[in-house]
């Protein structure tokens, strides 16, 4: 489950800022990272928002803050 939770954060990391040099300056890195085939740019995409919702599960179920309260 750890092993899980730590490669969907570094998938989400990635992503970040792939998406952070596109705003900054218009060059779509994840296009080039998927050497410019849609399907592989749409799977990634993708799978970025199963590991968005995989995060939200494990914050909601696992609580890692109630301690620090």
């Amino acid at each position: 489950m750890k092993l899980t939770t730590l490669l969907c954060c570094s998938i989400l990391i990635l992503c970040g800022l792939c998406a952070a040099v596109f705003a900054l300056s218009g060059f779509d890195l994840l296009l080039f990272l998927c050497a410019g085939n849609v399907t592989v740019y749409r799977a990634a995409l993708s799978l970025s928002g199963v590991a968005a919702a995989w995060l939200l599960f494990w914050l909601i179920a696992f609580r890692p803050t109630r301690p620090l309260s």
